[in-house]
């Protein structure tokens, strides 16, 4: 068993102190970065990955990779990666609403 240091009693702080111990436990630690979440301001994505895309429009990932292969869904090529921006997914769900309205 390691041994731990202990402060001396002299140097404790009060406790009246507003401090949290350095000690905390890792769930106090998840709600504390929640909070500081909660109060910074929300980056909307200017792109997304195609799995982000494929969990928003409930497709698997091989059909949205698919579709970007297609054409159906635009995309640039980032690096290794591809992009997708958010109007171009509204663009392939527009594109869908009106072949659909045209079958009727």
């Amino acid at each position: 068993m390691a041994h731990h240091w202990r402060r001396p009693a002299s140097e404790h702080r009060s406790s009246q102190s507003t401090r949290a111990p350095p000690h905390r436990t890792r769930r106090t630690r998840r709600a504390d970065q929640r909070e500081e979440v909660n109060n910074m301001t929300v980056i909307t994505p200017k792109w997304h990955t195609t799995k982000e895309v494929a969990q928003m429009l409930g497709f698997s990932l091989s059909k949205t990779k698919m579709l970007v292969a297609m054409g159906e869904i635009r995309s640039i090529k980032d690096g290794r990666n591809r992009r997708i921006l958010p109007n171009w997914v509204d663009e392939y769900i527009q594109r869908r609403v009106q072949e659909a309205e045209n079958e009727w």
